[in-house]
């Protein structure tokens, strides 16, 4: 099987798997992955629980959709975590619902959607900054959140996702599956932030620095 052949099925299992567990409903939410000479992404208003790997909009490097249906509206903003981001193989938007509530409740701060509550938020997610609402398929979007890639750079943090406000997360990673399983425990997060009414108390510093110097956690 070819790569591309190999991350079709992986977009389309990684669909699945989200819609049947309510992480996405009707179309929201899209799927791409990186190739070596362009992208895969979902097409746009498709249902990610009935995807079909002939399907998938194929682009090139500058984002011309050259075969399959047509790609969705968020394209541009992949393109932006691809290139700023050269590690990032797989980028999934969906519209959680305890993620959303969240930033309709109020975030935590801006630069930080949610306080370091559990060890394994700090391990798998990290920092996660909110992004100012834009309406959906905004160019200006792709600005923001590469603009938030590059902040974190600098100071030696790397982002593996961002929060778009009364949208939902932008989530980034090797592959799909590990890129499922960083939304994955970002929403559970939000999910006992919103349970504890948003009161609990989080690690404090000397917790957090045993999290790095143990596991290479950044925080």
């Amino acid at each position: 099987m070819t790569e591309e052949a190999r991350l079709r099925e992986q977009i389309c299992a990684t669909g699945l798997s989200l819609f049947t567990r309510g992480y996405v409903h009707a179309t929201a939410g899209n799927i791409s992955a990186r190739l070596g000479d362009g992208f895969l992404i979902t097409p746009t208003d498709a249902c990610l629980g009935r995807l079909d790997p002939a399907a998938l909009a194929l682009v090139d490097a500058q984002g011309r959709h050259v075969a399959g249906e047509r790609p969705s509206k968020t394209l541009a903003l992949h393109q932006h975590i691809y290139a700023a981001d050269p590690q990032a193989r797989c980028v999934l938007h969906t519209h959680s619902t305890h993620l959303v509530a969240l930033t309709l409740a109020g975030v935590w701060r801006p630069q930080d959607i949610l306080p370091p509550i559990t060890p394994y938020f700090v391990m798998k997610v990290g920092h996660v900054p909110l992004v100012p609402y834009h309406r959906p398929g905004d160019p200006a979007v792709g600005e923001h959140v590469a603009a938030a890639i590059a902040r974190f750079q600098a100071r030696g943090l790397r982002l593996r996702a961002v929060m778009l406000d009364r949208l939902g997360p932008q989530v980034w990673g090797p592959d799909p599956a590990q890129t499922m399983a960083t939304l994955e425990e970002l929403e559970e997060t939000a999910r006992l932030w919103l349970a504890c009414d948003r009161r609990c108390t989080w690690l404090d510093d000397g917790r957090i620095d045993e999290l790095r110097h143990t596991f290479g956690a950044a925080w």
